[in-house]
């Protein structure tokens, strides 16, 4: 799969930047520009075509939220997540109104933005697959939170995605030394919590085992390893 190219639109550099560096952890994701203003923002979405935006509500020329029947008309297949200090309930009423993906409060908890964008990760994976359309695709595709089982023949419980949980298995498998959770959550771009939680899955399937090792400093660490 090629990399989704995203594009930040965000009036704060220094914020801009720790978006950037959030981003950047995801081998599937490439930041191909960063704007200051709307107008900036228009023309890094005609000039990269990203396929995903990062946007503020508050940029010195225009709103972000006055932005999106603009990006609708011109760029309707661009996915947006908008990230800003706004609870006004007219901006996410229009937020949803124009199709965007997720809508986050400032300031982000780093989890909580690893997996609104890992979710993004997998919808665009989908988009893209060559699987064959069902209603289970459909439903996956469109969030519906009633399938929780999306394996084949065993399922999955709720919480566990398919493609998640095939990163960790190929991130425990070339690394048969065995690896903790923050260092599987860093093969595979998302929080130690995260991978944790695919670990222990893992690890209550009998796909993975899990032991307490000791460091150096004598500091208990749990480290999973493939079986």
């Amino acid at each position: 799969m090629s990399k989704i190219k995203v594009a930040i639109a965000e009036d704060d550099f220094r914020v801009a930047d720790i978006h950037e560096k959030f981003l950047k952890r995801f081998k599937e994701i490439e930041v191909i520009g960063k704007s200051l203003t709307g107008d900036q923002t228009l023309q890094i979405l005609t000039e990269k075509t990203p396929d995903l935006l990062i946007l503020d509500v508050y940029m010195p020329d225009m709103l972000g939220s006055d932005l999106l029947p603009i990006i609708r008309e011109r760029f309707p297949k661009v996915g947006i997540i908008m990230i800003t200090a706004a609870t006004d309930k007219a901006f996410i009423e229009k937020a949803l109104g124009y199709g965007v993906e997720h809508y986050l409060i400032k300031p982000v908890n780093k989890d909580r933005f690893d997996e609104v964008i890992l979710e993004y990760i997998k919808k665009h994976s989908l988009i893209t697959s060559s699987q064959d359309i069902d209603q289970n695709y459909v439903d996956l595709l469109f969030g519906n939170k009633k399938i929780e089982k999306v394996g084949k023949g065993t399922g999955l419980p709720k919480g566990i995605d398919e493609i998640t949980l095939g990163k960790v298995k190929s991130a425990l498998q070339m690394k048969n030394q065995g690896l903790s959770a923050e260092e599987v959550g860093k093969e595979i771009g998302a929080s130690r919590i995260t991978a944790r939680r695919y670990l222990e899955y893992l690890s209550s399937i009998k796909e993975a085992k899990a032991e307490v090792v000791y460091g150096i400093v004598g500091r208990p660490e749990r480290k999973y390893y493939p079986v």
